[in-house]
């Protein structure tokens, strides 16, 4: 039985940088768990991954996510076989602190193709590959 905390970190991976190279994979879960040790965020895996905006009965918001994949309203059931062990390996490896944290404490990133309100109110960190990564001021 997978833990809930390594199914969590997966999914993020998987839905937000499947496409992606391994090194991006692995900055996107990184982020995921820089946000675990920052005090202004939940301070669990699927705490992070699921945080948002929430309704009157409780039920998350469309489209008020940290991570736009888990309230689009679209399915999260189907999985490409390859691309979810790589996100396995990728959650796993991240969680146990086996990677360098290549977004050098990064708690935020964004798609090259998008410009976020809330990106220039962070540090630009780096980019890597199709996504850059910021951190608040220190």
């Amino acid at each position: 039985m997978l833990a809930e905390s390594l199914i969590c970190l997966a999914l993020n991976v998987y839905h937000e940088a499947r496409s992606q190279s391994l090194v991006e994979q692995i900055a996107v879960a990184q982020v995921v768990v820089n946000r675990v040790n920052d005090d202004r965020y939940p301070d669990s895996i699927c705490g992070v991954v699921k945080q948002g905006e929430k309704n009157p009965d409780g039920t998350i918001k469309k489209d008020r996510c940290q991570f736009s994949w888990y309230c689009d309203d679209k399915s999260d059931k189907t999985y490409e076989k390859k691309s979810w062990g790589v996100a396995l390996s990728v959650a796993k490896s991240v969680r146990d602190g086996k990677t360098t944290d290549l977004t050098e404490g990064a708690t935020h990133y964004h798609a090259v193709s998008v410009n976020p309100f809330w990106a220039k109110t962070l540090k630009k960190v780096t980019r890597i590959g199709k996504h850059i990564f910021y951190r608040w001021e220190k």
